[in-house]
């Protein structure tokens, strides 16, 4: 039984592929991905057998939880400098290299880190942002994997007005992949809900030419 999406029961276990037509930005969506049995069992395995880090950002001099929790991993097991914080970089796990192997067959790419994110209710998010830096932005491929609660993605241009917001359901088992200049042109977050939801775990793993 599928634990977060309990209306679909009787929908088709096919992969559905869906490419979104926007503007600098190459999208596509696979629902279904990972079979429901494979999902719930990565869920649970990820939910308590990953570090998760309670990271802080500094606000006006004052810090801050970041509103999720999070873990590195990835090729090298050193500290990495992203963004405002420091994170220990650990190295693969077997659920890890399986979801890595299933998806670098997708994209035919050797992904070299992966951020894992614990959105334990509706009041964890993170707002609009960019990922990478600078010219990394121009040639960049991101696979974002959904474990849990469906959560909308939301994509905005960065200077095109009149276009208008895009949402994106995150189901449990799906694959968004961001390629090309998707970074470069948009912006995207995970927007908080009053809603009751139950938690959600996403992995975007990255790789950087």
């Amino acid at each position: 039984m599928d634990l977060f999406n309990q209306t679909n029961l009787f929908s088709t276990k096919e992969v559905r592929k869906t490419t979104f037509d926007l503007p600098g930005a190459d999208i596509t969506l696979f629902e279904n991905f990972f079979s429901i049995e494979e999902s719930n069992k990565l869920y649970k395995s990820l939910l308590h057998n990953t570090p998760w880090q309670q990271e802080q950002i500094s606000i006006h001099g004052k810090l801050v939880d970041y509103p999720r929790l999070t873990a590195w991993y990835g090729d090298v097991d050193k500290d990495i400098k992203y963004t405002n914080t420091k994170s220990k970089m650990h190295l693969w796990n077997n659920d890890l290299l399986f979801i890595k192997e299933r998806i670098e067959k997708e994209v035919d790419i050797k992904f070299t880190r992966c951020l894992l994110n614990y959105y334990r209710d509706g009041k964890d998010s993170v707002d609009w942002h960019q990922d990478y830096k600078g010219e990394q932005r121009k040639n960049t491929v991101i696979g974002s994997v959904t474990f849990g609660a469906t959560r909308p993605f939301q994509l905005k241009h960065i200077s095109r007005t009149d276009l208008k917001r895009v949402d994106i359901p995150l189901a449990n088992g799906s694959l968004l992949l961001m390629q090309g200049a998707t970074q470069e042109n948009w912006k995207h977050k995970i927007p908080k809900t009053k809603k009751h939801i139950l938690p959600r775990i996403n992995l975007t793993f990255r790789w950087i030419a």
